[in-house]
């Protein structure tokens, strides 16, 4: 059988390009996802939350930055890359933006090149 001449080092090469084919799969769905994050954030939707918030960020090349238990609802996401902080208020006790915070994002977006 074919199958059965195939070396360890065949083998291996074989699971890295099945892996390989796994994360293209895995990136064209996360793609989408983050298309319809991205759409429904410019839509500026009334119960758009702080988690998607999080999460449109993060494709963006940002992170939370956490400043401790002093910090309060105070947050701040910090993109390494081009070196901008985004800083906003947590919405309490529901976790929903307010459309001004929105509209804020969506303007630091723009003025960095992250939107057209």
């Amino acid at each position: 059988m074919i199958g059965m001449a195939l070396s360890a080092k065949s083998l291996a090469g074989t699971a890295t390009y099945f892996q390989l084919q796994s994360l293209r799969t895995w990136d064209k769905i996360q793609m989408s996802g983050k298309d319809k994050l991205l759409k429904r954030f410019l839509s500026k939707p009334k119960d758009f939350t702080y988690d998607e918030l999080r999460t449109l960020l993060k494709a963006f090349g940002y992170s939370e930055m956490k400043k401790g238990r002093t910090s309060g609802s105070r947050a701040a996401f910090w993109n390494e890359a081009t070196r901008h902080i985004i800083r906003l208020h947590q919405p309490h006790p529901r976790n929903v933006l307010k459309r001004y915070q929105l509209e804020y994002l969506e303007d630091e977006l723009r003025n960095k090149g992250f939107l057209a």
